[in-house]
């Protein structure tokens, strides 16, 4: 979602928010017994205002790192086969080229095909781990009579380990979602919160109108960040595959 279109989101729900207030003065005036609710609603209001800002932290405390450790395992992904490039300098001549051409075939298919299906949260075939297959055996020296040589070689296949394990991680990310009773708990709080703002004996005035765009703006703005974060690969806030094109670029 573009930043535009956020924007003109929250604006919409403010809006919204402001002519439920009018309706609700318009419609259901408060009488004169009605102000001693006041105290009570006050309270009430605090109430589930606190816990939902709970909710709020949870939720975004949840998103947040899961977007964390994604970029964590793109950047080690990244390192450990650019290390791997760099390393086949040091293996068997005939061993160099096909390394190299291994690794930027790998980082080409990350970029341009697993990129774009991790955005869209639709699951990596195994076309990925056949690549990268492919590099371990290209790395491996069966025979070689320099110990640099085989050094590197034991070299690459640590450094390719890596890999493995960051991949792992990559995709785990790329299908965590935030779970459905966090969802609930932030789309039925955000309700009762700004239903409380305005269902007891609260007499309309420009203050409490703006008071209530302002909540139901933010909230509305909350919920949206929550909701881009809850993509760890996605366009807006998501990780980007940056790590990959600064190395094979």
């Amino acid at each position: 979602m573009a930043l535009l279109e956020t924007l003109v989101v929250v604006l919409g729900v403010a809006l919204v928010a402001a002519l439920c207030v009018f309706a609700k003065t318009r419609l259901f005036p408060v009488g004169e017994d009605e102000e001693p609710r006041e105290d009570v609603a006050e309270y009430i209001a605090m109430m589930v205002s606190v816990l939902y800002a709970v909710v709020l932290g949870l939720c975004l405390v949840s998103v947040w790192e899961t977007r964390s450790a994604a970029a964590d395992h793109v950047q080690a992904e990244a390192s450990a086969l650019h290390q791997t490039y760099l390393l086949a300098d040091a293996l068997p001549l005939a061993q160099r080229q096909p390394v190299r051409d291994a690794a930027r075939t790998y980082a080409s298919h990350v970029v341009d095909v697993e990129w774009p299906a991790m955005a869209g949260r639709a699951p990596l075939d195994a076309s990925g781990w056949t690549l990268l297959d492919q590099l371990r055996r290209a790395g491996e020296v069966t025979r070689s009579d320099r110990v640099s040589e085989q050094i590197a070689a034991q070299e690459v296949l640590a450094q390719l380990g890596y890999v493995d394990d960051a991949r792992r991680g990559r995709e785990a990310a790329a299908q965590e979602r935030l779970s459905p009773v966090l969802w609930a708990g932030l789309l039925i709080g955000g309700v009762l919160t700004l239903a409380f703002m305005f269902l007891f004996g609260i007499k309309r005035s420009a203050t409490h109108v703006v008071m209530v765009m302002g909540l139901s703006g933010f909230i509305a703005f909350t919920v949206l960040l929550i909701h881009q974060l809850d993509s760890p690969f996605g366009e807006m806030l998501g990780t980007g595959p940056d790590a990959f094109t600064r190395y094979f670029g």
